[in-house]
């Protein structure tokens, strides 16, 4: 078993120079009966904006004040040792910044073991060791307090969890062997893989309770000073602690195995096979059963230092940063100080888009929202949908029966137009047709004020043709949502020739209201999603058309890790969307992208995929096997997958040097919130870059030595260990 008193971490202070350290400090505090608890607080020194994090000189020095505690508790001066963090924060995990300059497999690997020789020694001191979990606890934060022998939590606690595969990681610092062996590998599948997955879903402070992460939860405006009493009252021995989640023998016999097998299939069939760190986790999980703890920590040790000398790592950080950063400071936005007013919205369409938009406006803006349609039996029926969501939403809990009524009171319906005159900002979600678009906003814009903001959330058509009826269309935005409208987190904010600052500014400050992240796109066919999956689904159905069999297309794409195939895709969206994306894409450049006259025969068909009761793909239909044969050049999947990659390297080339947007780290921004594009392949771009597309296509590269190789030089001081 390795040693880690008798490593040499010095290679990773030599990239450590800037770290903004996060200290460990001590002070003694009495206890009953004359004992003593030392009381480590880890603060960086900074407010809460930087929470802490744990780079080479923050751990070192954690694990000295350990070394120099344990000595203490061999004198006798101290009979338990806690560990809390400054307020609000316990710790965000692993500082991550130096990931690209790591020069080595062997440095890399010293990192996890730094980890792993810092906090165990908690298991060591010859005392009792708890954590006191005050506030955040992510990644490396929380495996501080899985190393220890107890652990209190905060009742306020917003954010606790473990999400290392997101990033293209494990849990390398106790988490992988730890956790399962303290709530049972179930529990332990959902907090290390389905969470993660699940957009980086985290626990409450009640959750952990629930789980047995923590022993015990007390409420935040005592929380220290409960928590300390009850590690007085476990090292005097008048509370004994009870896991009930705990795993026995029998779980470790019986449902360990099955569980894990059950949870890879579930992956393989939700994302695939190319992502490498839940496989792996998944791997150190199903081996946690047994061994000791120095066993399951060597594993974590070779298996993190793997992912961290990898691909993936670079280009998951890159695509972090670009979710964490530049989605918050979005290119190209106006003043803020420009942007109008919003004290009532106005939606044209009462359907179901129509409706999650009104849904969605009346809980972010908290504003009257006013629908119209064609008739009141339309208009009616999206209200009640309406009312049903916010009812759903107060029988979860999620709001209170006080807010629910509020916010019912703040929709209504009608078919007369004059009911729009006070709104500030209209949006309309009708059939997708550039005359019926034009009409209407023609109309509305009769009874609206001079001031209203009109907003389109066309797919493909162009905005500034959609305005072209207004009398004033400086006023007209694109405004593209994606579907679902609640949980994709995109908005494509589509700025025309004519549109005014004021008039994007609104746009933009209105999509941070609804908790959106908006990429500002210029007004040209498809936008920057659309533009690029109407290639990559466009070169998808020649490929078909041509003679290619589907599975052989499926087989042929899947290099690029995408949550699904794009005939899953082409069904999510609908077959006739699809083909009306394509057909406008092929009107508008007809010598880049194909017209398939097969699209529009699936789509009259109905499916492309067979499925079983569950939904699940089984295999695909007949009739649209049938509906495809004829082609008789078909081509390999080698073929297939270095046409898809050039045909996607010419096309964001092309949208960049058009000015589409501002970078192609918008794009890949895109691309990851909008299309789900996985954060392990660092977006688009850097992808096209390490597989070669870019030199082949324009003899260049889209992005810098680091970036491509896929890593981000940017400081990522967020959430692993």
């Amino acid at each position: 078993m390795t040693n880690y008193n008798t490593l040499d971490f010095s290679p990773l202070l030599d990239i450590s120079a800037d770290e903004v350290v996060t200290h460990s400090l001590v002070r003694d505090v009495p206890l009953s009966g004359g004992r003593v608890l030392a009381l480590v607080t880890l603060d960086n020194g900074r407010d809460h904006t930087r929470p802490n994090t744990l780079g080479a000189i923050s751990l070192l020095e954690f694990a000295t004040t350990m070394d120099a505690l344990k000595a203490r508790a061999e004198r006798g001066e101290i009979h338990g040792v806690a560990v809390t963090g400054k307020p609000f924060i316990l710790a965000a995990g692993a500082d991550l910044s130096k990931v690209a300059e790591i020069p080595s497999l062997a440095v890399g690997k010293l990192l996890t073991q730094l980890g792993h020789h810092a906090f165990g020694k908690q298991a060591d001191l010859g005392v009792p060791s708890f954590v006191f979990i005050n506030g955040l606890a992510l990644g490396g934060g929380l495996e501080v307090g899985l190393n220890a022998t107890y652990r209190t939590v905060d009742a306020t606690v917003p954010a606790i969890a473990l999400p290392e595969v997101f990033l293209g990681l494990i849990p390398g610092w106790g988490g992988s062997y730890l956790l399962p062996n303290l709530i049972g590998i179930e529990n332990a599948l959902k907090v290390v893989i389905e969470n993660p997955l699940k957009n980086n879903r985290t626990l409450t402070g009640a959750d952990a309770l629930k789980l047995g992460i923590a022993d015990v939860m007390f409420p935040s405006a005592r929380f220290l000073e409960k928590s300390i009493a009850w590690a007085d009252d476990v090292i005097a021995g008048r509370v004994k602690v009870s896991r009930p989640n705990e795993p026995g023998k029998i779980e470790r016999i019986v449902k360990w195995d099955v569980a894990v097998g059950i949870a890879r299939k579930m992956l393989e069939g939700r994302i695939g096979t190319v992502a490498r760190s839940p496989y792996v986790a998944l791997d150190l999980l199903r081996a946690a059963k047994s061994g000791t703890r120095d066993e399951g920590f060597e594993r974590e040790d070779e298996a993190l230092a793997e992912l961290i000398s990898g691909d993936q790592l670079q280009a998951s950080i890159y695509a972090f940063n670009l979710v964490q950063k530049r989605a918050k400071r979005p290119a190209g936005a106006p003043d803020k100080g420009l942007a109008r007013p919003i004290t009532k919205v106005g939606v044209i369409g009462a359907g179901l888009m129509a409706s999650q938009f009104a849904l969605l406006f009346v809980r972010r803006l908290r504003v009257p929202v006013v629908i119209t349609d064609l008739d009141q039996a339309r208009v009616d029926k999206g209200v009640a949908y309406i009312h049903g969501e916010i009812a759903q939403l107060e029988g979860k809990k999620r709001i209170s029966p006080d807010e629910a009524n509020r916010l019912r009171h703040l929709v209504t319906g009608t078919t007369d137009k004059a009911d729009f005159a006070d709104a500030d900002w209209v949006i309309e979600a009708v059939f997708e047709e550039l005359g019926v678009k034009q009409d209407v906003f023609a109309e509305i814009e009769k009874y609206v004020s001079s001031e209203a903001v009109l907003a389109t959330n066309t797919s493909s058509l162009s905005v500034e043709q959609i305005g072209s009826k207004l009398a004033h269309p400086e006023r007209l935005v694109g405004f593209h949502f994606f579907n679902p409208v609640a949980v994709m987190p995109l908005i494509e904010v589509v700025n025309t020739p004519s549109t005014n600052a004021s008039t994007l500014s609104t746009a933009m400050v209105v999509a941070g209201k609804l908790r959106k992240n908006a990429v500002i796109t210029r007004d040209t066919p498809g936008f920057v999603v659309n533009r690029v999956l109407a290639k990559l689904l466009g070169e998808t159905m020649h490929a078909v058309d041509t003679g290619t069999p589907f599975a052989v297309v499926n087989g042929a794409l899947a290099p690029f890790g995408l949550p699904m195939s794009p005939f899953e895709l082409l069904e999510l969206v609908g077959l006739k969307v699809g083909a009306h994306v394509l057909d406008t894409h092929h009107a508008a450049f007809p010598d880049r992208f194909f017209e398939s006259q097969n699209l529009h025969r699936l789509a009259e068909h109905g499916k492309i995929l067979e499925r079983d009761s569950k939904g699940n793909v089984t295999g695909f239909d007949k009739g649209a096997v049938k509906i495809v044969a004829g082609g008789t050049t078909p081509m390999t999947a080698e073929q297939i997958l270095r046409r898809v990659e050039d045909g996607l390297a010419d096309e964001i080339k092309r949208m960049l040097d058009d000015d589409v947007v501002h970078a192609a780290e918008d794009i890949d921004l895109c691309m990851i919130l909008g299309a789900g594009w996985p954060f392990q392949m660092g977006g688009a771009t850097p992808y096209l870059d390490r597989v070669g597309a870019s030199e082949r296509v324009f003899g260049a590269t889209f992005h810098t030595p680091e970036i491509r190789g896929v890593g981000s030089s940017v400081a990522a001081s967020n959430v692993v260990g």
